[in-house]
């Protein structure tokens, strides 16, 4: 019986460390969108950024994160350059990863419908993907949203009460839900909301302590924690961890340094960036057409 429950033990360790080792650690996955990024953005090779890309997708599940829009941007790519993307497919994936956002879905309807799919079965998608959230979480943080605004900035006492609940509230969702993604409330603000944490001298620690958890999972935006410790220390000392917050960088060499730990592109990285985006919203200051 002995030898038995030793070997039972044994293969459970084994099944625990093969489970652990599969969990895919989503800053790497970061850090090589911005390799492949760079490629694209500064040395203009969109046909081996469409290879990086692809092959990274096939390890990863793909994120289309703000600006970037890394899964959008493969997809164009490989459909100006006739290059292989996965179809309806990887086009439904697109559908999801983009439906939180309001209207962002519309730019993509001539390539939806290049490869026939119809504004009306987007819309399907589109429903079907609302019908996945959790409707409970979703009306509690739509109070917590609420809660989370009251009071400022001039009623302090109450912002500090409000703090604490909506602190409690996520707290909670990490440990029976997981982190609050946009799959399971769909669009919410959670930059701010995060943010605000900062003010809960009893729970930011194990909130700052368990998001850094939720960075390395893919559950939260590596930019949404660092602009959180970013208030966090300068509302103490007035410096910078990761260049966020309109704080003076006094070594930019350090700061990227810092940003590439939670897979963030480098300043100036994230000012091309940022500097495309706004470029090609005005280019693209269009009504869209159903």
């Amino acid at each position: 019986m002995k030898k038995q429950s030793a070997i039972s033990y044994s293969i459970l360790f084994i099944v625990l460390l093969s489970l652990a080792s599969c969990r895919k650690n989503y800053i790497i996955y970061y850090n090589k969108v911005n390799e492949i990024d760079s490629i694209y953005r500064f040395t203009n090779n969109p046909k081996l950024a469409i290879k990086e890309y692809r092959k990274l997708f096939k390890e990863y599940t793909p994120k289309n994160q703000d600006r970037i829009e890394e899964y959008a941007t493969y997809i164009t790519l490989a459909d100006k350059y006739n290059e292989d993307f996965g179809g309806k497919k990887s086009l439904y994936q697109l559908i999801t990863l983009v439906a939180p956002y309001n209207h962002e879905y519309k730019k993509y309807l001539p390539l939806f419908k290049k490869y026939g799919i119809d504004s009306t079965e987007v819309q399907q998608k589109i429903t079907e993907w609302k019908q996945g959230l959790d409707k409970k979480l979703v009306d509690s943080f739509r109070i917590a949203l609420i809660r989370d605004q009251q009071g400022r900035p001039d009623d302090t006492v109450l912002v500090r009460k409000n703090v604490e609940k909506n602190a409690k509230l996520l707290i909670w969702t990490f440990k029976n839900d997981g982190f609050p993604t946009s799959k399971k409330i769909g669009w919410f603000p959670m930059p701010t909301f995060i943010t605000h944490m900062v003010e809960s001298k009893k729970h930011y620690p194990y909130i700052r302590e368990k998001l850094l958890e939720f960075v390395k999972s893919g559950d939260c935006s590596p930019r949404d924690y660092a602009r959180m410790v970013d208030t966090d220390m300068g509302s103490h000392n007035n410096t910078t961890l990761y260049g966020f917050n309109m704080i003076l960088v006094k070594d930019s060499i350090q700061t990227d340094r810092n940003r590439k730990t939670l897979g963030i592109p480098s300043m100036k990285h994230s000012a091309k960036i940022r500097q495309d985006y706004f470029k090609k919203l005005k280019e693209n200051d269009t009504h869209y057409i159903e």
